[in-house]
């Protein structure tokens, strides 16, 4: 039986990744600090994943799954060594700490004259793919050419939602995971080296920028939008968020401004792309999944920095002379999230609050000239408690009269 290790056995590594090649026949090590999942991994050899959607919710079993504790190196880089392929959902801001144990991995790989290698990299990241690659080859600068002719990087686009678990959705099992129907997983075609895995979902493409620009400018953007305009009106929940006319037709403002942009980007049509949309805010709808605006707001610190979900999202727009007036107002939104248990969010709010909105922006997300002034100025207007409808109708008003921002 081929073997797939899963570098972090949370929701998503669980109910996402780990299930496919589960489901493909292989046998799924997971790596993770989380001494209880490792030891009921272990013990269970199986776990349960909910799919919900509405009144739905079935449950099915992932099998010949294993543990493995990422604090033993050791043995975290002997599993990597003989694994068929492996895959990282880990969370951008770990990467730099499973790189060495990754390149030990590799190491023995080298000397044991090992197949060809693959590494799907599932974090909300673009560059991904050479950014783990330079972390792994700096931790062990020896096996840098071996890396480069036999090891590929493949960037995914995670686009399954996986929501955090509740100790009554857990009804008593830690491994427990609840997710969406949704569970197609797009990877970098061109980026494998030798075989690709035939793995059912496992949709391989290329160019993949297209997925890449999709997933974090279009489904991340508007499902944080959707929580920090939620927020505003005190929900608490996404599902609560996109149910209120005003916000979901912000959110779909948005996102067809950033169909258009990744159209002009790709040379894609952008038909796709608008029913991509259309199909995104009707997942957002799913109440059963339970995902708050707490979990998919939190961290603005890293989710209004340059290249990230809004602000990317807002550059490529103003690259290709698009407008992007409802970008700015969710950015200015952002900019006012700062709740209880969110360290980073509470930082950059008070950044805000007592430096400007711009000293803010230039600081924290790279981003100066003309949006700037829009989003002072609806971050003032939502701060004063303007109602979103006056909002909403200023910025279209803007775009009607072809103003660019």
């Amino acid at each position: 039986m081929n073997k797939f290790v899963m570098y972090g056995a949370g929701n998503i590594g669980r109910g996402f990744i780990g299930q496919l090649f589960s489901n493909a026949g292989y046998k799924v090590g997971f790596v993770d600090i989380n001494k209880e999942v490792i030891a009921r991994l272990n013990s269970d050899g199986r776990y349960p994943v909910n799919t919900v959607s509405g009144d739905i919710n079935e449950e099915t079993f992932v099998e010949n799954v294993y543990g493995i504790d990422g604090t033993d190196i050791e043995l975290v880089s002997e599993e990597i060594a003989s694994a068929s392929i492996m895959a990282t959902a880990i969370g951008v801001n770990v990467l730099r700490f499973i790189a060495r144990p990754i390149a030990l991995g590799l190491k023995k790989r080298m000397e044991r004259n090992a197949p060809a290698f693959n590494i799907i990299i599932c974090e909300n990241l673009i560059g991904a793919d050479e950014y783990l690659k330079e972390l792994v080859c700096k931790e062990v600068p020896e096996i840098a050419d071996y890396v480069h002719n036999n090891v590929g990087f493949v960037e995914a686009s995670i686009g399954r939602m996986v929501p955090v678990m509740t100790e009554e959705k857990r009804q008593g099992n830690p491994l427990r995971v609840y997710v969406e129907p949704y569970n197609i997983l797009p990877v970098d075609k061109a980026a494998f080296k030798g075989e690709i895995p035939e793995v059912g979902n496992l949709y391989p493409f290329s160019p993949f920028n297209l997925f890449i620009q999709r997933k974090l400018f279009m489904h991340n953007m508007s499902h944080a939008l959707c929580a920090y305009l939620g927020n505003l009106r005190g929900y608490e929940y996404v599902y609560q968020s996109i149910a209120d006319y005003d916000i979901r037709y912000v959110a779909y403002k948005s996102l067809t401004e950033m169909a258009v942009a990744i159209s002009l980007e790709n040379g894609t049509e952008v038909a796709g792309l608008i029913s991509h949309a259309e199909n995104l805010l009707y997942r957002f709808t799913n109440e059963a999944l339970g995902d708050t605006v707490f979990r998919v707001g939190r961290d603005t610190k890293r989710k209004l920095s340059s290249n990230d979900r809004l602000v990317g999202a807002l550059k490529l727009a103003i690259k290709h002379g698009h407008q992007s007036n409802f970008l700015c107002l969710g950015i200015a939104a952002a900019l006012l999230f700062a709740p209880d248990g969110d360290d980073s969010s509470k930082e950059l709010s008070a950044y805000a609050e007592q430096n400007g909105v711009a000293a803010t922006l230039k600081t924290y997300s790279d981003l100066e000239g003309e949006p700037v002034v829009l989003i002072t100025e609806l971050y003032t207007e939502l701060k004063n408690g303007t109602p979103f409808v006056k909002l909403i109708k200023y910025c279209d008003d803007l775009s009607s009269s072809k103003m660019r921002v």
